[in-house]
């Protein structure tokens, strides 16, 4: 006989499978979890070094990805306050170099049996000087980054306030050594002023470019301003000269070792801009040199710098002569700056919020022109009064511009980098700078004549006709070229640049 087929209770099978599918369903929540809890434990790892997680756009907010792809991430970091920190120490360092002299023009001529006029050439030949690195400047923004810039400058400036203060050191007094000196820190200049843009478009978002900016490029004028209210009381006599060259240069040397601990760059790029792969210099340049908002900001940018380089150079001498002494003439230099940079605290973070560049730029150009007109009357007044209070206006209206100006010639030269444009910018300031040094000094009265004998009002006059001549150029700006109507590299980061271009999303994006 044959034995019955064993009868299978399918309920009890069914009850099996099911068991062993919530098994394996349980190891796959369980190798989910632990999945998850080392991806946030190391994003938690990575977000204690940001000040934040992700941004996509110029506001800040995240993007989400296309076809369901991830969209980049972009963050910024907390260690770029600390090259920030040195780019700001580092200009005013040389700044402070710069004008080193000028407040005690008087006191130098004598200390090295000169001219007060040979001693202006200490202050010319520094703006000169930048001139012959701003290529050299150029070359190591694009190929090393503000990194390479840094340790480039502080082996300058080491070197320059060394060999300046063997020449003030020796007996008799070498002027020669003291102009190479001052030449070398001359040529470090532009390696720390042109980089702030290049800098901030690195390791900063949209929404804090224009403050990061602001904050390194005003770094600079901080350091004259310093030197103005510093040093005639650092050499109150002839005596003093070398005293006052050994204590800077041993603040100065100081101020170059943290160059050396610079990030190259943060590890992660911080917009979608600062993630495109910068294009050749020779590209760069063409760029340039055909936008014609470009080049309609470059001339007055280039002029309003280069009054205010020589307006600082020369303020003791514009002053002294009313009877004003080296102490108050210092303290209006002082007034043109740090007013200037109390009023850049309150409008760079209002431009970097709005992006109202041109508004902005409309705005302060005519009253820093009609400052420059109104002090040709400042010093005839014999009274404090008139030029601390142009020099306050002067300053807020000036040191304002500088920053939203910068960025605002990155914005419409986007793709070229940030550095060609803010060292063509700071080139033409600075040449314009000597060379209306030069004819201020040669318009001034000889000692033995004018009313007051040695006044410089021909040359606030000159001053004024050149200030009034930059506004109309200003009045242009916008409304001309290809970019007059839009800003790429804003538009990028907030991820419409390419699209307006005909672009896929996608490539716009990416680019």
């Amino acid at each position: 006989m044959h034995e019955a087929p064993p009868v299978i209770d399918r309920s009890f099978r069914g009850e099996q499978e099911r068991l062993l599918g919530h098994d394996i369903e349980f190891e796959d929540m369980t190798a989910r979890t632990l999945d998850n809890k080392a991806s946030a434990h190391m994003d938690n790892e990575h977000r204690e070094e940001t000040d934040g997680g992700h941004v996509s756009g110029v506001d800040g907010t995240p993007d989400n990805g296309e076809d369901g792809q991830a969209p980049p991430v972009y963050r910024v970091y907390k260690r770029r306050w600390f090259g920030l920190l040195q780019l700001v120490l580092m200009n005013i360092i040389v700044s402070w170099d710069w004008l080193f002299f000028s407040p005690v023009a008087n006191t130098a001529a004598e200390y090295f049996s000169t001219t007060s006029s040979i001693i202006n050439w200490l202050s010319t030949a520094f703006l000169f000087a930048f001139v012959v690195a701003a290529p050299f400047t150029i070359y190591a923004l694009h190929r090393g980054g503000p990194r390479l810039a840094l340790i480039t400058s502080s082996l300058l400036i080491l070197s320059g306030n060394w060999i300046r203060y063997a020449g003030t050191r020796a007996s008799p007094p070498r002027f020669p050594v003291t102009m190479f000196g001052q030449i070398l820190i001359g040529l470090a200049q532009p390696f720390v002023l042109s980089a702030p843009t290049h800098y901030s478009s690195l390791w900063f978002s949209p929404r804090g470019r224009v403050s990061a900016t602001a904050i390194a490029s005003l770094a600079n004028p901080l350091g004259g301003a310093l030197g103005q209210l510093i040093n005639p009381f650092l050499a109150t006599s002839p005596k003093d000269i070398p005293y006052m060259t050994l204590y800077v240069a041993v603040i100065s040397s100081v101020a170059t070792i943290p160059s050396l601990f610079i990030p190259a760059g943060p590890p992660t790029p911080s917009s979608a801009s600062s993630n495109t792969a910068p294009i050749p210099l020779r590209q760069t340049l063409r760029l340039l040199s055909s936008n014609a908002n470009f080049i309609l900001l470059l001339f007055p940018f280039a002029i309003y710098v280069g009054l205010f380089n020589a307006l600082s150079s020369l303020l003791t001498q514009i002053l002294t002569p009313y009877a004003f002494t080296e102490e108050s003439s210092g303290i209006a230099g002082a007034i043109l700056i740090l007013v200037g940079l109390a009023a850049s605290a309150i409008s760079s973070p209002i431009v970097d919020k709005y992006k109202t560049y041109l508004p902005f730029i409309r705005t302060l150009v005519p009253i820093t022109a009609l400052c420059y007109l109104a002090f040709i009357w400042a010093p005839g007044t014999r009274s404090l009064a008139a030029p601390y209070t142009i020099c306050a206006i002067l300053g807020a209206s000036s040191f304002s511009l500088v920053p939203v100006a910068l960025e605002w010639a990155v914005e419409i030269t986007y793709p070229a980098g940030p550095e060609a444009g803010s060292t063509i910018c700071w080139s033409g300031g600075q040449v314009l700078g000597g060379v209306f040094i030069v004819i201020s000094d040669a318009l001034k009265e000889d000692q033995g004549k004018g009313d007051p004998k040695g006044n410089m009002g021909k040359a606030l006059v000159f001053m004024a006709v050149v200030a009034l001549g930059a506004v109309p150029c200003v009045m242009f700006l916008g409304r001309v070229g290809e970019r007059g109507r839009r800003e790429g590299r804003l538009e990028v980061d907030k991820g419409v640049g390419e699209r307006r271009s005909g672009d896929s999303e996608e490539d716009g994006r990416d680019a």
